[in-house]
């Protein structure tokens, strides 16, 4: 008797050999450090003793849309330089009120911070978001004196999706240097996975909002970060960047933190002698 059974067909490959099961598990964070939400809920209860601090200006709107504002967290000394740091969530969740807890590292070492919020998909586009933060950057410059931070010495920062903004922000002529923790850098795979769903990204946005596609000669300097431990696709998305630029002769580096994944990795910013705010000082330098 002849056999004809037959193989099991194989998924069809979407993006990089990968299947779309593959693909979307390669961009799952949350997913793939399995204790994620304890992460989550131990933000939030250091940035409520962040924002408890005198001095701290909490919901300064910069715009009209109910999630454009920002919180300031001064460092008490006048003309100091400001980092701006933007909250991650695949530009679809989270809020700044999580991440308030990031500004103890810089705050220990005599920098001023805000943190942004943003209008989130599906009810705006990315390439909204992009506006307001440009709309941010805009508006602190041009209240460096109301804040009593140093115009001249703005710096971003972001994590995960908040990486891929402040990646866009080195377009900004006012901003000084920018920080990319774990960020996304090609929108490409993006547009393929399950995060697409409510962020429904068109061809233009990924040509136009891909950091790695933009990075030219007269950006500001950029430095990525990212985990040892993080995903395939997070560590590919920084070296693919950093190739890139070093294929431009742009200033970006890379550096790869041992033992952190996409969580843990955060803790190196909030910390004053963390690695990622020696990197933050090294920009300002």
């Amino acid at each position: 008797m002849t056999d004809t059974t037959q193989p099991p067909a194989r998924a069809a490959a979407v993006y990089r050999g990968m299947d779309q099961a593959t693909l979307d598990a390669a961009y799952n964070n949350s997913a793939a450090v399995t204790d994620s939400a304890e992460w989550l809920a131990v933000w939030r209860r250091r940035s409520m003793v962040i924002r408890a601090m005198q001095g701290v200006q909490l919901d300064i709107p910069y715009g009209k849309q109910e999630r454009a504002r920002f919180d300031y967290f001064p460092a008490g000394n006048t003309g100091a330089p400001l980092f701006v740091f933007i909250h991650g969530g695949y530009w679809q969740r989270n809020d700044k009120e999580i991440f308030s807890f990031v500004a103890e590292g810089p705050l220990a070492r005599k920098i001023n911070v805000a943190v942004l919020g943003y209008t989130l998909a599906p009810t705006a586009r990315l390439s909204d978001i992009v506006r307001e933060l440009k709309q941010a950057l805009t508006f602190l410059g041009l209240n460096a004196e109301q804040f009593g931070f140093n115009p001249e010495k703005i710096y971003a920062g972001g994590w995960s999706a908040g990486g891929h903004l402040a990646a866009i922000a080195c377009q900004q002529p006012l901003l000084r240097g920018a920080l990319a923790i774990s960020g996304i850098f090609d929108l490409e795979p993006i547009a393929l996975t399950y995060i697409n769903d409510m962020l429904q990204l068109d061809r233009n946005e990924i040509e136009t909002l891909s950091p790695l596609r933009l990075l030219r000669h007269g950006m500001a300097p950029l430095r990525l970060a990212v985990g040892i431990n993080e995903l395939a696709e997070l560590k590919r998305q920084s070296l693919s960047c950093k190739e890139v630029a070093d294929s431009l002769r742009l200033p970006v580096t890379l550096r790869i933190l041992p033992g952190h994944h996409h969580f843990s990795i955060l803790d190196e910013l909030a910390k004053p002698d963390g690695i990622l705010t020696s990197e933050l000082i090294q920009l300002m330098s």
